[in-house]
């Protein structure tokens, strides 16, 4: 999986027991009008490849899209997520989340980036960005209860590092991956101590190619 993300998570209760139950509710055509909200439906066709593998699904390389519809929590997964600023997230995907919960979870091992946002009813509660090369790029909103120890110097990052933060910011991210969606970026292939609730590599996702 590595520690890159570009997710967006509708659910309507806990992600990881709706993704447990996803494959009897799961179908491509579902898939791809969720997917609409991304992209414009004429853009967008099957990739032809067999389902991803969520663990896989969570980072599709450019040009192609994962998404999984089913009645208790879609996901999409496309680099086009990755905003800086997650709080930009174009108003009609937010809008698509009213009445239930919406989460956004993006980042990139090569620059050390995260962010976060979650909305709850189409309300941003908590949204967060930041780098070390960046800084804070966003804080807005009070901070979850899981963030308090990496802010309070509970996971500091490696000694020497001359790091601007009291964490790493990929280790914070593979907590809210945890706290979110019940599953981890190390350990969860292998069933490691990490791995959460949810296992990503027996979670399906139909792959698109945006044309």
């Amino acid at each position: 999986m590595g520690a890159k993300t570009a997710m967006l998570v509708y659910t309507d209760g806990d992600v990881a027991e709706g993704l447990t139950e996803a494959a009897e509710f799961a179908d491509e055509a579902g898939a791809a009008e969720l997917l609409g909200l991304l992209w414009p439906p004429a853009r967008i066709q099957p990739d032809g490849e067999e389902p991803w593998e969520l663990g896989d699904a969570v980072f599709p390389p450019q040009g192609r899209a994962c998404a999984l519809s089913t009645p208790a929590v879609d996901v999409l997964c496309d680099q086009a997520l990755m905003l800086d600023r997650p709080s930009q997230l174009p108003a009609h995907l937010v809008d698509a989340s009213l009445g239930r919960t919406l989460y956004l979870h993006a980042m990139h091992s090569a620059v050390d980036w995260f962010a976060f946002a979650v909305w709850q009813d189409g309300a941003l509660v908590r949204s967060l960005s930041l780098s070390p090369d960046d800084g804070v790029l966003e804080d807005t909103g009070a901070r979850l209860a899981f963030e308090e120890p990496f802010w309070a110097g509970e996971h500091p990052a490696p000694a020497g590092t001359g790091y601007p933060f009291p964490f790493h910011p990929l280790v914070l991210g593979d907590r809210a991956l945890q706290e979110f969606f019940g599953f981890s970026g190390d350990g969860a292939e292998d069933g490691g101590p990490s791995a959460g609730r949810l296992d990503p590599w027996a979670v399906e996702l139909f792959g698109f190619q945006v044309v």
